[in-house]
C-alpha cells in the first residue's frame, strides 16, 4: 500500500513539475515572439497607445473613431497603430492583451480596454482621473 501511495505522490509531483515547466516555456515563448516583443515595447514606451483600425485622421471603423474622438476631447496625445495594415500586429495585440476586439487602448503600460470601456470611463469622469494621474506621474521629458 505504501508503494501505491508513493506512486500517486510521485505522479502528482511530476504533474506539477511538468505543468510548471510547460507554463515557464509558454512565458518564455511569448517573450521570444518578435511581434509580442514589439508590442511590449510600444505599450511600455508610450504614455497612451491605441491599436485601431485605420489611423486617427481616417479611422476605418466606428469604434476606432469613437476612441479617437474621446481622446481628442480630453486633448490626450497618443500613439496609434493601424492593425489593418499588419496582420501580425492585428493578431498579436489580441494575444498580448488577451482581448478579442479592436480598438485597444493602453495607458501608462496598462491595458484599459476598447471603445465601450473608454466610453464608460469618459461618461463617468474616470478617464479624466486616469489621464491626470498619468500626466502627473510621468511628465513629458
Amino acid at each position: 500500500m505504501t508503494s501505491i501511495l508513493r506512486q500517486i505522490i510521485n505522479i502528482n509531483k511530476t504533474t506539477r513539475i511538468g505543468s510548471l515547466i510547460t507554463y515557464k516555456q509558454f512565458l518564455s515563448s511569448k517573450s521570444d515572439d518578435p511581434i509580442q516583443s514589439h508590442i511590449g515595447k510600444l505599450v511600455k514606451g508610450n504614455k497612451i497607445v491605441v491599436f485601431m483600425k485605420g489611423v486617427p485622421q481616417a479611422p476605418r471603423c466606428g469604434f476606432s473613431n469613437a476612441v479617437v474622438d474621446i481622446l481628442n476631447i480630453h486633448k490626450a496625445k497618443f500613439e496609434a497603430h493601424d492593425v489593418l495594415s499588419d496582420e501580425n500586429l492585428r493578431n498579436g495585440i489580441k494575444e498580448y492583451s488577451n482581448w478579442p476586439t479592436i480598438p485597444q487602448v493602453f495607458i501608462d503600460g496598462e491595458f484599459i480596454g476598447g471603445c465601450d470601456i473608454m466610453l464608460e470611463l469618459h461618461r463617468s469622469g474616470e478617464l479624466d482621473k486616469i489621464l491626470d494621474k498619468n500626466i502627473q506621474e510621468k511628465p513629458v521629458a
